[in-house]
């Protein structure tokens, strides 16, 4: 068997806690190591050693709210798979958290299977619901945090070409591209390979995303 999934639960009510523990340990191969009762608590306790795969928090805390949590982290050079939880569904409240860095957004009365699938969506590709958030992210507010692509990974000028058609509202295909850009459908199968290889891009989901990430091309810029 795999490892387990390991979760941080971040939820001011221990009912709740104890409630999302046994349900996810039954559900899957999900296993919660720690949990915090406040956003402040689990602030003050970065970095966690061991490191969670995958955190669970809670949009209504007092003091600290589920987003100043998410702000706070964006300032922080680790990476954290965050799925937000909220007793009140809305748009306002999806687009804010993943404009700062949620993975994913459930409502609390979604059911077990709903949960499970977002956490393994996100472990295994990243986020979850991800058409929905390509769709949201190209009207987001660049985050406060800044990313730079480390100097030895810089991509080419054709690359970022590469890019640009990969984030068009119009979806083309590879072959639409290679005829843009003028070069052979074999040249455009290598950059995208390239990419995959060196930032650990699955799909070309994950191509917008990384632009996204790095404010690369329209629309993120």
């Amino acid at each position: 068997m795999n490892p387990p999934i390991t979760i941080c639960l971040i939820d001011d009510h221990k009912i709740v806690r104890q409630g999302l523990k046994e349900l996810l340990e039954k559900v899957d191969n999900f296993k919660v190591i720690i949990e915090f009762e406040s956003g402040t608590e689990f602030l003050k306790s970065l970095p966690l050693s061991p490191v969670p795969d995958l955190y669970i928090l809670d949009y209504s805390m007092p003091n600290v709210t589920g987003i100043e949590v998410l702000q706070k982290l964006e300032e922080l050079p680790d990476e954290y798979k965050v799925l937000l939880l909220s007793q009140h569904y809305d748009d306002s409240k999806i687009d804010a958290a993943f404009n700062h860095g949620a993975r994913g957004f459930l409502n609390k009365n979604c059911s077990a299977l709903e949960l499970k699938t977002a956490i393994n969506k996100i472990h295994s590709v990243g986020y979850n619901n991800i058409v929905a958030i390509m769709e949201r992210m190209k009207h987001f507010k660049p985050s406060s945090k800044t990313e730079s692509i480390p100097n030895d990974l810089k991509i080419t000028h054709q690359e970022l070409e590469f890019l640009k058609l990969v984030c068009l509202d119009e979806e083309l295909t590879y072959e639409q591209m290679a005829k843009i850009m003028k070069i052979p459908l074999k040249k455009i199968e290598n950059l995208r390979a390239s990419l995959f290889d060196r930032f650990q891009i699955k799909s070309k989901v994950g191509l917008v995303l990384f632009s996204y990430k790095y404010r690369l091309t329209e629309p993120f810029l």
